[in-house]
């Protein structure tokens, strides 16, 4: 073991007796490493920063737990592996429990127009499997006649946007609908 190990060890043994300085100084000294790390695990520097965040609570939770065997670095490493899966797996969790209730919402809507005797057609079918910002284009450009610009300001985005979005919208009804 060399000596920046040894040190860092004994700085390990300090702060999971308490002392906060040594802590601090240990976390602030990997903060950037991990990061790094977890930008290129996830592609998505907003993301990276949560988890990085929540590895820093983590590892300060459980400073008492790091037993020497690997690199202080290392540790920190797989709890912020950890903390990553775990929240991919919630999310995707999450988004089939979204997508159920959607799905189950749009059988209501379609037996509410059925049931008043109003045609469910092919189209409003293909509809339902837009995105929303796709669905809202499209709708708001070619069934309520709003020009690019005004869907671009009703939305907040730029009009270039507004018609790629109404453009794509169109693409996948079309394709959904087999006239491709």
């Amino acid at each position: 073991m060399n000596s920046m190990e040894a040190a860092e060890l004994e700085e390990v043994r300090r702060a999971a007796e308490g002392d906060d300085r040594a802590l601090a100084a240990l976390l602030q000294r990997h903060y950037a490493f991990v990061y790094k790390y977890l930008v290129k695990v996830t592609m998505d520097p907003n993301i990276a920063e949560e988890t990085v965040q929540d590895t820093m609570i983590r590892c300060m939770e459980n400073i008492h737990r790091y037993d020497g065997s690997s690199a202080f670095s290392s540790w920190m490493i797989t709890i912020a592996t950890r903390i990553y899966i775990d929240k991919t797996r919630r999310k995707k969790r999450e988004n089939g429990w979204l997508d159920m209730i959607r799905s189950e919402a749009i059988r209501r809507f379609r037996w509410q127009f059925e049931s008043r005797n109003e045609e469910w057609t092919d189209v409003m079918d293909a509809m339902t499997r837009l995105t929303p910002e796709h669905r809202v284009a499209v709708l708001l450009k070619h069934y309520y006649g709003y020009g690019y610009d005004e869907i671009g300001e009703m939305l907040g985005i730029p009009s270039g946007t507004a018609k790629s979005r109404t453009a794509y919208g169109l693409r996948q009804l079309r394709k959904e609908l087999g006239e491709v």
